[in-house]
């Protein structure tokens, strides 16, 4: 049953990196890890579950905020070590900093300048 993920090619720790895509726009929204456990919950309960590497923990997306991610569709890319997830997104809001997506800065003339909006201020959203 679990064969699938003995397919992965996970890192030393255990890890693979997943991309989280929106399904309807194609949009990359954010770039998390799973661990097997991680993977196979985000299988069976249809929702985006990560690894949170800062809180040595499983994460289920929205727990917090609320802006869950409903997975679509699983993909594994050809060397078999990312994951990509389809997924609609609740609330429209994917960053913990309060913006649609996390690639929210574009590199200009060698610097980092930020190019899209918050839409909800993260205190606002997880609190002060």
């Amino acid at each position: 049953m679990s064969a699938w993920l003995d397919e992965i090619r996970w890192t030393a720790d255990g890890l693979v990196p997943v991309v989280a895509q929106e399904a309807g726009t194609g949009q990359v929204l954010m770039v998390a890890w799973m661990n097997r456990e991680a993977l196979a919950l985000t299988a069976a309960e249809g929702y985006a579950v990560y690894w949170s590497r800062s809180r040595g923990r499983l994460w289920r997306k929205g727990e917090e905020s609320g802006h869950r991610q409903k997975v679509l569709e699983i993909r594994i890319d050809c060397d078999e070590d990312v994951v990509l997830l389809k997924v609609e997104q609740a609330g429209g809001i994917a960053c913990h900093t309060g913006r649609h997506h996390c690639f929210y800065r574009v590199l200009q003339d060698g610097r980092w300048v930020t190019v899209e909006p918050v839409l909800k201020p993260p205190d606002s959203i997880y609190g002060a």
